[in-house]
């Protein structure tokens, strides 16, 4: 099985323009659908916006530039993804809505093409239940900013074939990115060890062991963390966190998956973190 040479991603917001970008980037064809013209612009527009800031820091060309936006092609029409080898869902978590797409793409792709998930948390073999051939349906995990970080995780549900999964392996290795391979369990490998750390912090944090600041240097300067794990809620939203966790406790039911009650207060007054301007910490706008 060749290298791919045309993708599908559904979605355009922050982690879909970002898988878009990089599909684009390693010289795929790559067919980005969002719901209206306005949102397909704006997510666009965020891709154009990323490259032109890597030519300003003399990290890439306008010709560089130009080739990568040639190779994205935008809808609003789930079905012009049809002739893609493998399409990536990035849609909001929610599980009626993920499950209407996949069914979508089921009928309209080839049956050997592959549906990848980038879903953080839910269930990839709840997500296949909807459709035809749930032996190709997987979960292909990115982290954000998906231009910089390294890492996707493959998730296996339980029919996810052999084929479906070599394809994914091979698109991940495309894009010059590393693999880790998970079961189809809440968290995968990355937030079942990430989570329950955050959490902690925060319930430190509340039992006044010690301030915000010294929990983060603490971590960063003894552990070597880019940034600490307070820092860290801030940047992936307070109100993210708080979602996964409940899917986990949900799952597991295990004391360290709860939500601590701060993190749950923080959520519903709005301090969800740099989005909202306030989190742990401030943001001036």
């Amino acid at each position: 099985m060749g290298a791919l040479k045309r993708v599908g991603v559904v979605g355009c917001g922050l982690m879909g323009s970002g898988i878009a970008q990089v599909s684009a980037q390693a010289g795929i064809e790559t067919w980005v659908r969002e719901v209206d013209q306005t949102f397909l612009d704006k997510g666009l527009g965020r891709i154009r916006k990323f490259l032109e800031d890597g030519i300003a820091k003399g990290k890439g060309t306008a010709e560089d530039r130009d080739k990568i936006l040639g190779n994205l092609k935008g809808t609003v029409k789930l079905e012009d993804l049809a002739p893609c080898e493998l399409v990536v869902e990035a849609v909001v978590e929610s599980m009626d809505l993920k499950r209407e797409v996949f069914s979508t793409l089921d009928r309209a792709l080839a049956p050997d093409a592959v549906l990848a998930s980038n879903t953080s948390s839910l269930s990839i073999t709840e997500i296949a239940a909807c459709t035809k051939h749930p032996e190709r349906v997987l979960g292909l995990h990115f982290f954000n900013p998906v231009p910089l970080m390294k890492l996707v995780e493959i998730i296996r549900a339980l029919p996810t074939g052999e084929a479906a999964f070599a394809r994914a392996r091979g698109y991940v290795e495309q894009l010059g990115k590393t693999a880790v391979l998970a079961k189809d369990t809440p968290g995968f490998v990355v937030n079942r060890l990430l989570v329950p750390y955050l959490l902690d912090a925060v319930r430190l944090l509340d039992s006044g062991i010690a301030s915000r600041e010294d929990i983060d240097n603490g971590m960063k300067l003894g552990c070597g963390y880019p940034m600490g794990p307070l820092t860290l809620l801030d940047f992936v939203g307070l109100d993210t966190t708080y979602y996964i966790a409940n899917i986990m406790f949900e799952e597991f039911r295990q004391p360290h998956f709860a939500p601590p009650p701060l993190l749950k207060r923080m959520v519903l007054a709005g301090y969800l973190g740099r989005k909202s301007g306030r989190g742990f910490y401030e943001y001036s706008k």
